[in-house]
């Protein structure tokens, strides 16, 4: 029988009659994990049929509990962008002769759409780097203001693993310091080192535009380009500056017609949401949420954040994140039977390893006032409790009484408790961290197989997510019947990935918005006490616009920023506030 009918029968026979005894079962969780991280659901990737079965699976089980299911459908549907694809209107121009997009030259995923008629100017490598050692400037004696600049992809002469120019080798940051000279628009060409068979990069995945169109052109392309200038073949280019390590720039004398245009493809996804009303007349209009994120990583391969790229297999995410999921069905039963005295809220997010987007749309289109949400829990990973009984904890320090009441619950389980006072961290409750509703994310940890085909349901530790999942929902009750209102406490974030350089380490301590699709500024979501940012005067909401006269529209141009960066530099960030542009001082 095909699963889609099998599923609707399911669902039909459990409305007649209630199918759950309210208990955490070994049974069930087996049961939940086995359907989300089955090969049918090929790794439940945003937007694909596959994911619209899960949202209806969860949607049936959170009906079958008793809960009321948002919107009656209980599905929260949302637009989200995962990939672009060439729009009609995409040309290249060269020599009175016409170019074809997808075979002769292709637009780049972060590549903005746009027109330039122009001349190319070849500037090596698109290098301007001021450290001793390295000094190297491929701007240096030519004039690209308004001009197409061609570049070689990689680095000069070695792999790119073993070059000291590795952290400049970024096909983005290189066309972002293009950008910040003035140029029409970049033409990526690889070298012979980099590319042997000489392939066009795909139009994979979807990343945040730059202000500017770049185009990749195969090695042929790029010699016509040069042939008018009297310079040295492509070749003898790139063999030059791989023996010398100097720069060679020049302009061509040849003159271009490019168009890009990229268009979104949007897609449909959607966040699952029950509630339970509490049994308090004084408390059920205050609500606690338990969460988890339901997608994963689909098929993997490149441009996903796959640990293993190379490999295109169902990224089944047995652990990542099926067993929280599994926990919000099973603790959703408990409490139905609990009586809570607040209400209660359960939700699975979509597009969480997107950036978080669905617990994003969820907070700014709460089916409950935002206000009255006095905690919210995190399911993620909770499906590989080991021998020592490790169980991490974030979010103690959100808000007081936390520490003390976990303590008291774990004295009936043992686990190993690891703590973290942050609320800030790689998931969902970051996003209701950000809107002041004390957290907790509670995770069995990372492991091998996160991220990879391995992580399989013959990995889990069903019996250990059991008491796990026991443990959340004594803490759920707890929460819920506890007289006082739950007070949140600032436990800013350590700022880690997208705040900090690869080179330097250097930190301004705020926590961006990741989830921001466009290309008017970056979204600051948190700012950590005491940190640069915070000292200087960047606040929660403010949209950083430059750094030191330089754009930034979006967080990949900020962290190209700050790899610019030194320890005791003063650097001016430009941030709008409202609708003011305010220009603030910050000391690194």
């Amino acid at each position: 029988m095909n699963k889609p009918l099998l599923l609707l029968l399911i669902s039909m026979m459990f409305s007649c009659q209630p199918r759950f005894d309210g208990e955490i079962t070994v049974q069930e969780i087996e049961e939940h994990i086995a359907f989300l991280a089955s090969e049918e659901l090929k790794g439940r990737y945003p937007g694909t049929p596959e994911d619209q079965e899960l949202s209806e699976y969860i949607a049936a089980e959170f009906r079958n509990a008793g809960l009321d299911l948002y919107e009656k459908s209980g599905i929260q549907a949302f637009d989200i962008v995962t990939e672009l694809e060439l729009g009609p209107g995409n040309s290249f121009l060269l020599d009175g002769s016409e170019l074809s997009p997808g075979s002769d030259f292709t637009p780049f995923s972060f590549s903005g759409s746009g027109s330039a008629k122009a001349e190319v100017v070849f500037a090596g490598y698109g290098f301007q780097i001021e450290e001793e050692e390295i000094a190297w400037s491929d701007y240096k004696g030519v004039e690209v203001s308004g001009k197409w600049v061609m570049l070689f992809r990689g680095v000069p002469g070695a792999q790119e693993a073993s070059s000291p120019y590795v952290n400049y080798s970024e096909d983005r940051g290189k066309a972002l310091l293009a950008s910040d000279r003035g140029v029409a628009g970049v033409i990526f060409v690889s070298g012979s080192s980099f590319d042997p068979n000489d392939q066009l990069e795909e139009l994979k995945g979807k990343q945040h535009a730059l202000s500017i169109p770049v185009v990749h052109v195969g090695r042929e392309t790029a010699r016509r380009i040069l042939e008018s200038s009297g310079s040295e073949s492509l070749d003898s280019l790139e063999s030059a500056m791989a023996k010398s390590l100097q720069p060679s720039s020049f302009a061509t004398g040849t003159e271009v017609d490019i168009t890009v245009d990229l268009q979104p493809k949007k897609m449909i996804t959607s966040n699952v949401i029950a509630s339970l009303k509490g049994s308090d007349p004084a408390l059920k209009d205050e609500y606690v949420i338990i969460g988890a994120h339901h997608d994963h990583l689909g098929m993997g391969g490149p441009g996903s954040s796959s640990r293993a790229p190379d490999t295109v297999a169902v990224h089944y995410g047995a652990d990542d994140n099926a067993s929280g999921v599994a926990g919000v069905l099973e603790i959703s039963e408990f409490m139905s039977l609990a009586s809570p005295a607040r209400s209660m809220v359960f939700a699975t997010f979509g597009a969480e390893e997107l950036g978080l987007v669905g617990s994003m749309f969820l907070s700014e289109h709460s089916p409950v006032d935002m206000g009255a949400v006095q905690a919210m829990i995190n399911l993620d990973m909770i499906g590989r409790l080991n021998e020592d009984r490790q169980l991490q904890v974030g979010g103690i320090g959100t808000s007081p009484g936390f520490r003390e009441l976990l303590d008291s619950i774990n004295s009936s389980y043992g686990f190993n408790l690891q703590y973290s006072n942050e609320g800030y961290g790689p998931s969902d409750h970051a996003t209701f961290y950000a809107k002041d509703v004390p957290v907790l994310f509670i995770s069995t940890g990372a492991h091998p197989d996160y991220h990879t085909p391995g992580d399989q349901l013959s990995a889990i530790n069903l019996s250990g997510a059991q008491e796990v999942m026991l443990f959340a929902a004594e803490v759920a009750t707890a929460l819920a019947n506890q007289r006082e209102r739950i007070a949140f406490t600032e436990a800013g974030p350590k700022v880690r990935g997208s705040s900090r350089s690869r080179r330097g380490g250097i930190t301004l301590g705020l926590m961006p918005d990741v989830s921001y699709d466009g290309s008017d500024g970056m979204p600051v979501m948190f700012v950590t006490e005491g940190k640069p940012t915070d000292v200087g005067g960047i606040q929660k909401g403010d949209i950083v616009i430059s750094i030191e006269g330089k754009n930034v529209g979006n967080v990949y141009d900020y962290m190209s920023r700050l790899e610019q960066l030194k320890e005791g530099m003063d650097i001016v960030v430009t941030v709008k506030r409202g609708e003011d542009l305010l220009d603030l001082v910050i000391r690194i």
